[in-house]
């Protein structure tokens, strides 16, 4: 069965028929979540090796443009889900990869803070005040992530930090949903459409293994700006609304922005 076949089965027998009650309710659509890692949907972007549907950007935004027709929520919950794969598939290990692929890991993007001592004031994700300390094979991480799509509802979250080591940059860290005193401090807001579970991943700290680490410790700028940015623009545009393209230091919040919106 093709994707395109297995994604309206998907959307006619289960995300249309609940649209209304995510909408309402804001209820998180974990149905619609579960039918699409069934149907091989979250696993897309994967290599076949793996078990993936070895699809890209394109399929990708596709499968977002008639998702969000169905369901603004589960729309959000795709971009932020393909975005963060994109850079697990890049450097993920096989095994994460594999989860992804078969339909038991979501993914999410947790990338935006407040300005350090200054909640509520935005601060550049070029360079998080967020931190990572590495004591032995273990790296502790804490920081306040705001606008995190599926908060407390993804089972890995794509996670931004100052270097362990490097002088400069940023690192990223593929933090599981259940490491350590990783908690969601407060229930959804306002941001995202109703149902999307967007809020608030508090680490103070969250302890993850030191091989968490995806790319090089301080190369997760390149990251942001080869990968996760173009990807959250295009997945943006095929929901039809504004391109939201700055310059290099508004960018990636308008990135994550997109996936939140």
């Amino acid at each position: 069965m093709s994707y395109r076949t297995a994604l309206t089965h998907v959307l006619s027998d289960v995300v249309a028929p609940r649209a209304e009650v995510t909408r309402a309710r804001g209820a998180f659509p974990r149905h619609a979540v579960t039918a699409l890692g069934t149907a091989g949907l979250l696993g897309l972007t994967v290599a076949t090796e793996l078990g993936g549907g070895g699809r890209g950007l394109t399929e990708a935004a596709a499968v977002v443009e008639r998702t969000a027709r169905a369901c603004p929520a589960t729309a959000a919950v795709l971009q932020a889900h393909y975005a963060a794969v994109a850079v697990v598939e890049e450097h993920g290990d096989p095994w994460l990869r594999g989860e992804i692929a078969a339909g038991r890991h979501l993914c999410s993007l947790a990338l935006a803070e407040d300005d350090a001592g200054e909640p509520g004031v935005g601060t550049s994700l070029l360079s998080p005040h967020g931190t990572a300390e590495q004591g032995g094979g273990v790296v502790a991480l804490c920081a306040r992530k705001h606008q995190v799509v599926a908060a407390g509802e993804a089972d890995l979250y794509l996670w931004s930090s100052r270097p362990v080591a490097a002088r400069d940059g940023l690192s990223l860290w593929a933090v599981p949903a259940h490491a350590p005193d990783l908690f969601v401090p407060a229930r959804p807001g306002r941001s995202g459409p109703p149902g999307s579970a967007t809020s608030t991943v508090l680490a103070d700290p969250a302890f993850v293994p030191a091989e968490a680490l995806l790319g090089e410790d301080g190369g997760g700028l390149d990251i942001l700006l080869r990968t996760v940015l173009p990807w959250l623009i295009e997945l943006r545009a095929a929901c039809g609304a504004d391109e939201a393209a700055g310059d290099a230091e508004s960018a990636p919040e308008a990135g994550v922005s997109l996936a939140a919106s």
